[in-house]
């Protein structure tokens, strides 16, 4: 299956120059976790996510709106296309321990989010429905979240041995 497929299209994005508080009310509004951060043609430029948000005023000290998104953002960023596998989009994830990609197009502009709650309701979908050929597997999905939500500590315990 195809990331097409899965990825929502109506995504709420932010600028690198919005108080932080903007972010915040996005994710307030949308119900979500995480907003990309795109320039003014739209390329993606980092992701923010709420804990990203929490950590950036607990570590200055500052409220939300006295601090610019790009003080909290992260700037290394991982995406898939609209075309890419399923299966590469969760290697993607697992690699990089991130539970959101943003989907751009091949000028790097955001056409959509994929993440693994996505995953997560495709696979019950598909095991409710019992499809000859399941596209998400449970254990994929289980395999993804594990590889993800390993703490920093067991990582660097682990790559110290």
């Amino acid at each position: 299956m195809k990331v097409e497929k899965l990825m929502m299209t109506a995504v709420r994005t932010c600028h690198a120059d919005d108080q932080a508080s903007v972010a915040a009310q996005l994710m307030w509004e949308g119900d979500c976790g995480a907003v990309p951060v795109v320039d003014d043609a739209s390329h993606v430029i980092g992701m923010v996510t709420d804990r990203d948000l929490c950590m950036a005023s607990y570590l200055e000290g500052k409220p939300l709106h006295s601090i610019a998104v790009e003080r909290a953002m992260s700037q290394d960023v991982w995406a898939c296309q609209p075309q890419d596998d399923l299966s590469t989009a969760e290697k993607i994830m697992r690699e990089h321990r991130v539970r959101r990609l943003p989907v751009t197009d091949g000028e790097g502009q955001l056409r959509g989010i994929l993440s693994l709650s996505d995953l997560s309701r495709e696979a019950m979908k598909e095991a409710r429905n019992k499809p000859r050929k399941v596209e998400v597997s449970y254990s994929d999905v289980a395999e993804t979240l594990g590889d993800i939500i390993v703490p920093n500590a067991v990582m660097r315990t682990a790559q110290a041995s």
